[in-house]
């Protein structure tokens, strides 16, 4: 009897999965390996993220060895107006755009216009000679500095260039979160108007928050944009029009973008912030949502899940998809492999970082089902995927929450690696 339910479940939800790109085809669960009675677990899963008001709704999707087992929306995409979320709806990824701006380095160094090991200022003549800020201590016993009063800091030289690679993998400590270039960043805004060739110069002349290499500490925006003009002089295209050309055309990212026409934007699910036991709607004010000349390479596109399973897909299958063929396989390889181990400071354990994204080097110590080797990132409105090359899964995970709850990460993950229920090499 529970077999049957399951095979009848399953003929329901692959009957419900819609037509996603041409390059992906769907299956039913079982054909790749999953439990459907376990996948409908994920649905359980974000409801309970609902029901305590974290998000007001979601889309998930997880595909196997290329094809689709599992795509559902969940909950509102707009509390106010009850609009129920969709499969097609869009979402503001933040630095989920970073692995698509590490692709494109990585396509260039392919071409042979740059290094990892090059320095930045091969580049963007600015970086050249870079300082250091080193915080002044506070003497014993003295008073608390009032709010708002400046942090003191001086400047030593810094003992080597910054790197591609080094912003690839966050060791270049630019704007990486430390109060003196904090403060600094802030004396060189980005104005209404400019471009990246405007502003990005300008980064150079702030001090990095430690020497280059010690650490692992998250640049947020700067490192990536930095990298996004670098693909600019090298590539001599506008960055928009590169990633189209290059990256979204020949996958079908049909909705992906940095300049969401009328229409997308009617599609954009509304961001929400939980507390309280309350979500709160929030209109956000980022400059690069509404900029039509700057383009942030650490989060300014908007996508859908559909649209980004064609890139995570085409990682997954190292480097290919629909035979079209952006990276070369050891490329792949590389991207995914672990630069920054878990020992160096700044790094949780069990999760190293490759270029552009994290890797999960122990699961055991990571605390995550998902298989060594695993390879993703998240956005700052709580989107996250993953690639899984050794289940060869993707997961992905769309939601548009301010200050979201991490714990749904790991609960989707879970809810995910749970419904496997054959080895991947069982499934050819």
């Amino acid at each position: 009897m529970r077999r049957s339910s399951a095979i009848a479940l399953s003929a329901i939800l692959a009957a419900s999965l819609p037509a996603v790109a041409a390059s992906i085809q769907t299956a039913k669960p079982e054909q790749t390996g999953f439990s459907s009675e376990r996948l409908a677990r994920i649905h359980e899963m974000v409801q309970r993220h609902i029901d305590a008001h974290d998000i007001s709704g979601a889309v998930t999707l997880v595909a196997r060895k290329g094809k689709v087992a599992h795509f559902e929306a969940h909950g509102l995409a707009d509390i106010e107006a009850k609009k129920p979320m969709s499969k097609d709806s869009l979402f503001w990824i933040m630095s989920m755009t970073k692995p698509v701006v590490g692709t494109s380095v990585l396509m260039m160094m392919e071409e042979g216009k740059l290094r990892l090991t090059d320095p930045v200022s091969k580049f963007i003549p600015e970086f050249k000679g870079m300082k250091v800020a080193v915080m002044e201590d506070r003497p014993a016993g003295a008073p608390a500095p009032a709010p708002g009063t400046p942090p003191l800091f001086y400047t030593v030289p810094a003992t080597r260039e910054i790197t591609i690679q080094d912003l690839l993998t966050h060791l270049s400590g630019l704007n990486s979160g430390g109060p003196a270039s904090n403060v600094e960043v802030a004396k060189i805004a980005l104005k209404a108007g400019e471009s990246l060739a405007d502003y990005i110069p300008r980064l150079g002349t702030t001090p990095l928050d430690f020497q280059p290499g010690t650490r692992w500490q998250y640049s947020p925006t700067a490192a990536f944009d930095t990298l996004e003009r670098v693909v600019e002089v090298v590539s001599g295209e506008a960055f928009d029009r590169f990633a189209r050309e290059r990256i979204f055309d020949p996958l079908g990212m049909k909705d992906t973008g940095y300049r969401p026409s009328p229409e997308q934007l009617s599609r954009i699910a509304t961001q929400y912030r939980g507390a309280d036991g309350a979500l709160t709607r929030v209109d956000n004010k980022l400059i690069w949502m509404n900029s039509p000349t700057y383009l942030s390479g650490g989060g300014g596109l908007v996508s859908s899940a559909e649209d980004y399973l064609q890139f995570a897909q085409m990682l997954a299958n190292r480097g290919e998809l629909n035979g079209k063929r952006l990276l070369g396989p050891k490329t792949v390889d590389l991207m995914s492999s672990v630069f920054v181990p878990d020992t160096l400071p700044g790094r949780a354990k069990g999760r190293g970082f490759g270029l552009s994204v994290q890797v999960i080097s122990d699961h055991i110590a990571a605390n995550t089902p998902i298989s060594n080797g695993s390879f993703g990132w998240d956005g700052a409105f709580g989107t996250h995927f993953w690639v899984d090359p050794k289940e060869q899964i993707v997961g992905l995970f769309m939601v548009q929450a301010s200050r979201p709850n991490r714990s749904m990460n790991p609960d989707f993950e879970t809810a995910v690696m749970q419904a496997l229920i054959e080895p991947a090499d069982e499934h050819n």
